[in-house]
């Protein structure tokens, strides 16, 4: 016995806080192809012997070194010889996946969560990296917890959570909870286990329904562990079913087996439940072979499986394995004020899947009542929510399935109330209505109007309203009281806006009767110099201009040449009493211009001109457009807005999203006053657009046109080991790895680059992408000193360079010429006539070696033997080997005068002539000696020996009497008196024995010794018997398209002639009858008839001294199908 070391985890020991999703990486199996080299890859294993404790968390750990794999290895941890675990992660079993950088080793672990004594069993962790593969198997033994009471076994199957994923063998919640024991009366404890393993499996349904057990399908796993099965031979059987069988979720499994007797019906049995056909199970038989066929499979159908041949059975069982839940719809990425709502969503491949919720590294649970988190699942979308989002919510919210995985980012801002559109000053008269108005970006947001610090309230004169962002204050028949300062403070922050209220009096005063006309402005409210108003387009100008003169003068209203004159529509005048009022309702850009009031009566005439200035949001901004990427970050630019709105232009803000969402996310919160951005935190490797709006004093800009669809990714790093393989006078091998880290971004090839030592200027040593890890650099001057480079390079661009410590000098190393004759080719090479001869003789040397074959001392013939010479091998072919290839075979390797040989013997050879003259030297007794003498032709090869044969001169029926006789010659015994006997010779050798034999001419007579036989007077009896069938016919009724036999046995001396009629019509020579006669016993196969084949049939037996008949009926009758009744 070997020593194995024994680990007892204690429940201290085994507790492990940290959680970690199960990794949903790529998985490989160890099973790779025939060139896969089994290495020693684990720094450190999991114990070999592991005691667990139920009810407690056990950690496994494996170690694994990268410094000398070429790309990262892939770690499979199984149960058994085919359960993949990966697909079982879960609240069960939990895996994990680290990486240190200094030391290059991995770190895989795998965590069981609360051990139950279904986990109990063989283990193995397998890591592969390409061309390289380890594993490493480990036993799990579970000890119940240590109580006062002894715990029954069947305890151990409680089931620890409801679902059916959460690991593959918890067999817990099997049994119900037990009653309390009575003290008083103590009832004798039965053992279920051994009731079980003595009961017939037709029986476990019942002990399970009397001993409350809920899970027939664990108890049998449990039971079949516990038994031992004493292997015996099966009559029944001749190929029974596999010990279990495998299947993917969904998909179809063929159980198989053969049985001994081809006519034999068999049964299929389901955890002991018969089987019926239908279009989900199909049953088969062909010849031997019993079919059941599950289409569709589901994990219902994971159980155990019978087929029953009488008394005889063969068992099964049937694991259905789900496929990895694949994420089909990513997260978003979200940007939201504080108190909105979150809902991050995605979709998985599969309905009713597990997925882990994770906040940073902390997983999100359901069951917390107090949580802020709920969790919704409808058919394949998973949503997680969050009700009221603070500033406590940002980070980076994760998605795990077994097979995939999504990241979201939250970010979470501070409310701000952005003011669209201030309050302006008013000027009314008496009786007029004064409206004030602002705009602010939240249309939730509700405030309170103060006149001189004293809230106003609403009264049937001034009223407040609140739609959607506008919030105004309107007063009706302004009076004198009414002027003062007004503000608008919104509720919740800390802004106001006020504006002022001037209440304009009429002064009357005595005027003449003729008056000059005269125009007063106010240079109050919108005006911002003496003749400019400024209107924000959208809103409406009203500018009431105040005229005197008497009598009452003309007004007229101008632009430009243009009169103005209507009195209604969007932009009129309007005209009272010593007051013209020029209204422009939604002001438009194609409104700026230059305005003329022109007032005249007879007592003269004034003008005054206005310039009308409107202002907009800009334009939205043009040409946005990524210039650069990296590994997370992107640069965009864009162009500044063809019209900038009437007023400067403030900054930009900018949006990102991915590519197919639909929710944007904002990028900077402040306004960002340059044309170029660099956008961080993204994703590397998925697709992502940008838009931008422009700011002015007046608001933003409409988005602009979506950016073309760019990736971040980044160069990779460097190639790693860059080594010189060989250099000559004009070239340079060179050699390399991988790069340690490649990204989204891929690998498409190498460029090599090389240059003088002491110079700059890098040369490219290649005009297309290498794509392999070795490249001869050719052209190169000889005895240069040359620094070498090589860069990888992808999509993003160039990597860093890889360079050497030291330049290398061109010229080529002197090497003696050296040929490595493989092992095999040592000694005598024999090979049959026939064969394929292909020879590779490797060998070194520097310049290249000039390789010359020789044939027994002289140069071989080149139609007879091929040759191929390269850098490093010569290469002997022989396309159909024949005898004359055979002789000594010498390669001379020479470099100038200095030179290697190495000989290689070659024998073929062929199956030898037969021996010659073959005779009987000698007999005595029953005994003959016989000699013979070697063959002219041993086929180049020796003689092995000799097969020796005889055969009676009567039934000349040959029988072998020595085989690999050695000698040439023999003695024949136990021959029989008085029969005679040839003998024949075979040769043998290494090829087989000769094609013909030499037969002796002489043979060997075995003489009577003196014995005289005395004939017995015997009267033969006469066994002559007229035709009688012993056993009749019986009639049959059969079903239309299964074949069918009748029977019936016969007696009669001389034998009988046989004919069989249907209704009273011979049957010929019809394939589809088919007539037996065995020992009398008469049977007539019938395949597949039909309801044509019914009728009396009858067998006749006829001989010479009489004749005998029976006859039946056959019925056929049709199949119907029990579903369709």
């Amino acid at each position: 016995m070997s020593n194995r070391n024994l680990l007892i985890l204690a429940p201290e020991e085994l507790m492990d806080d940290d959680p970690f999703p199960a990794d949903g990486g790529k998985e490989e199996s160890c099973k790779q192809p025939i060139s896969t080299e089994l290495t020693g890859l684990f720094v450190e294993k999991p114990p070999e012997n592991v005691v667990a404790v139920a009810g407690t968390d056990v950690t496994f750990i494996a170690k694994v070194d990268s410094s000398t794999l070429t790309r990262k290895p892939t770690m499979k941890w199984l149960k058994g010889k085919w359960l993949d675990l990966g697909s079982k992660a879960g609240k069960h079993m939990q895996f994990k996946e680290t990486y240190d950088r200094n030391t290059k080793v991995y770190t895989y672990e795998m965590k069981v969560i609360k051990v139950v004594a279904g986990d109990a069993g063989s283990y193995r962790c397998e890591v592969t990296a390409k061309d390289k593969c380890d594993s490493s198997t480990f036993e799990i033994s579970v000890e119940a917890a240590q109580q006062g009471e002894q715990t029954d076994i069947l305890s151990a199957f409680k089931r620890a959570d409801a679902g059916e994923d959460d690991g593959d063998l918890d067999f817990s919640a099997l049994l119900k909870a037990a009653k309390k024991k009575r003290p008083q009366k103590e009832e004798p404890q039965i053992d279920v286990w051994e009731l079980l393993k003595s009961a017939h499996p037709s029986e476990y349904e019942k002990i399970a329904f009397e001993y409350g057990i809920t899970d027939l399908r664990g108890m049998l796993k449990r039971l079949k562990k516990m038994k031992v099965v004493e292997p015996k031979h099966s009559e029944a059987f001749l190929k029974r079913l596999e010990s279990c069988y495998s299947v993917e979720k969904g998909k179809r499994i063929v159980l198989r087996c053969e049985v001994v007797d081809p006519n034999v019906q068999v049964k299929w049995l389901k955890n002991g439940q018969e089987i019926k056909p239908s279009a989900k199970y199909v049953i088969e038989a062909n010849g031997n072979a019993r079919t059941l066929t599950i289409n569709k499979t589901s994990l219902a159908d994971d159980a155990a499986y019978e087929c029953v041949v009488g008394e005889d059975k063969c068992f099964t069982e049937v694991f259905v394995k789900e496929p990895p839940v694949t994420i089909t719809k990513l997260m978003d990425d979200y940007h939201v004020v504080v108190g909105e709502r979150v809902e991050f969503e995605i979709e998985v491949s599969e309905e009713g899947a597990h997925v882990m919720w994770f906040f940073e590294d902390i997983e999100l649970h359901r069951d917390s009542k107090d949580s802020k988190y709920r969790f919704k699942k409808d058919g394949k979308k998973h949503t997680l929510i969050i009700q009221e989002a603070t500033l406590d919510d940002i980070g980076m919210y994760h998605a795990w399935t077994n097979g995939g995985h999504t990241k979201g980012e939250l970010e979470v801002e501070e409310k701000q109330l952005e003011v669209l559109q201030d309050i302006a000053d008013l000027t009314v008269k008496a009786t007029d209505q004064a409206m004030f108005k602002c705009e602010v970006s939240d249309d939730k947001v509700t405030g309170k109007w103060f006149k001189d610090g004293v809230e106003v309230l609403p009264s049937e004169r001034i009223k407040m309203t609140h739609i959607g962002r506008f919030h105004r204050l309107i007063i009706d028949d302004v009076k004198p009281e009414d002027a003062g300062d007004y503000t608008f403070i919104p509720d919740g922050y800390a802004l106001s806006l006020s504006a002022k209220l001037n209440f304009l009096e009429i002064k009357i005063d005595y005027v003449p009767r003729q008056d000059p006309p005269k125009i007063h402005l106010d240079t109050t409210g919108n005006m911002v110099s003496q003749n400019t108003i400024i209107v924000v387009a959208g809103n409406k100008l009203r500018l009431d201009v105040e005229i005197t003169g008497e009598p009452a003068p003309t007004v007229v209203w101008s632009k430009g040449d243009q009169v103005i004159s209507n009195t209604e529509g969007r932009i009129r005048v309007e005209s009272r009493k010593d007051l013209s009022c020029f209204v422009i309702e939604g002001a438009e850009r194609e409104d700026e211009g230059n305005y003329t009031i022109c007032v005249n009566n007879p007592a003269g005439e004034d003008k005054a001109m206005l310039f009308v200035k409107i202002v907009d949001v800009p334009d939205p901004p043009e040409n946005v457009k990524c210039i650069s990427v990296g590994e997370d970050t992107a640069t965009i630019t864009w162009e500044a807005p063809k019209f900038d709105g009437g007023a400067p232009l403030k900054g930009y803000l900018m949006e990102r999203k991915k590519k197919g969402s639909s929710r944007w996310t904002k990028l900077n919160f402040d306004v960002y006053e340059s044309t170029t951005y660099e956008a961080k935190r993204m994703i590397e490797g998925v697709l992502y657009e940008m838009r931008v709006f422009a700011i002015n004093s007046i608001g933003m800009s409409q988005p602009s046109l979506n950016s073309k669809p760019f990736m971040p990714i980044a160069p990779t790093s460097e190639p790693t080991r860059l080594s010189v393989h060989d250099v000559t006078d004009s070239t340079c091998t060179l050699k390399w790895l991988a790069p340690e880290k490649i990204g989204a971004g891929g690998l498409d090839g190498y460029v090599i680059e090389y240059c003088k030592e002491g110079d700059t200027e890098w040369v490219v040593a290649n005009q297309d992408l290498c794509e392999r890890q070795g490249f001869v650099v050719r052209g190169l001057p000889v005895g240069e000193k040359i620094n070498f480079r090589v860069v990888a390079v992808n999509i993003a661009g160039r990597s860093p360079p890889a360079t050497m410590a030291q330049p290398v000098t061109i010229r080529e190393i002197m090497e003696y010429p050296k040929i490595r004759l493989p092992r095999d080719l040592r000694t005598k090479y024999i090979r049959k006539v026939g064969d394929k001869i292909n020879l590779t003789i490797p060998f070194q040397g520097k310049p290249r070696p000039v390789a010359t074959w020789y044939k027994d001392g002289q140069p071989i013939d080149p139609k007879m033997v091929n040759v191929r010479n390269s850098n490093v091998d010569s290469i002997l072919f022989i396309r159909s080997a024949e005898r004359e290839h055979s002789g000594k075979y010498e390669l001379v390797l020479q470099i100038e005068n200095m030179e290697d040989r190495a000989s290689i013997e070659i024998r073929i050879i062929e199956k030898p002539g037969p021996p010659r003259n073959v005779r009987v030297t000698d007999i005595w007794g029953f005994n003959a000696a016989l000699e013979w003498d070697i063959p002219k032709d041993d086929g180049n090869t020796e003689i092995t020996g000799y097969t020796i044969q005889k055969a009676d001169l009567k039934t000349m029926e040959w029988f072998t009497v020595y085989e690999h006789n050695r000698r040439a010659n023999c003695t024949a015994s136990d021959l029989i008196m008085g029969n005679e006997y040839k003998f024949r010779v075979y040769s043998e050798n290494m090829c087989g024995s000769s094609d013909e034999a030499c037969q002796g001419k002489n043979t060997a007579k075995i003489a009577k010794t003196g014995l005289v036989l005395k004939d017995n007077q015997y009267k033969e009896k006469d066994m002559s018997c007229v035709p009688k069938f012993t056993q009749p016919l019986v009639d049959r009724s059969v079903v239309a398209g299964y074949s069918t036999a009748i029977s019936c046995a016969v007696k009669g001396f001389p034998r009988p002639k046989i004919v069989w009629m249907k209704n009273k019509m011979i049957i010929g020579e019809d394939p589809k009858y088919l007539m037996q006669n065995n020992q009398g016993v008469l049977t007539l196969n019938i395949r597949k008839p039909s309801t044509f084949d019914g009728g009396k049939y009858s067998c006749m037996a006829v001989n010479e001294l009489g004749k005998d008949e029976v006859e039946c009926k056959l019925d056929i009758r049709v199949a119907t199908d029990p579903q369709k009744k």
